[in-house]
């Protein structure tokens, strides 16, 4: 039960020729970059160059909930910072007043 030739040429033909057209693709895109960097290399421009200072990204502000029983010392020290500086960035917290579940600013 031979098949034949024909039968090969089905089989093996498509495969062969998408290679084939992959290959030849590939090298006139080569061949195109290679011609378009050697004509760059024989002439010059001058161009002037500025920059800019990025601006500097701001801290994202983090909150932290009050348990009960908790205060800013437990926050300061939880959060590596002081009372002052929570006090800084909470002007409207009263130390001595503070409730469950109150929002502090730490950063």
């Amino acid at each position: 039960m031979a098949r034949g030739w024909g039968a090969e040429a089905k089989r093996y033909g498509a495969p062969i020729v998408f290679l084939l057209a992959v290959t030849i693709a590939v090298l006139l895109v080569r061949s195109g970059l290679q011609t378009d960097s050697t004509a760059v290399i024989g002439t010059t421009t001058a161009t002037k160059v500025t920059t800019q200072a990025s601006p500097v990204p701001r801290r994202q502000r983090r909150f932290y909930k009050l348990r009960a029983g908790q205060t800013l010392s437990d926050v300061a020290l939880r959060y590596d910072t002081t009372v002052d500086a929570l006090l800084v960035l909470n002007p409207r917290v009263d130390p001595n007043a503070l409730r469950v579940g109150q929002r502090i600013r730490i950063r």
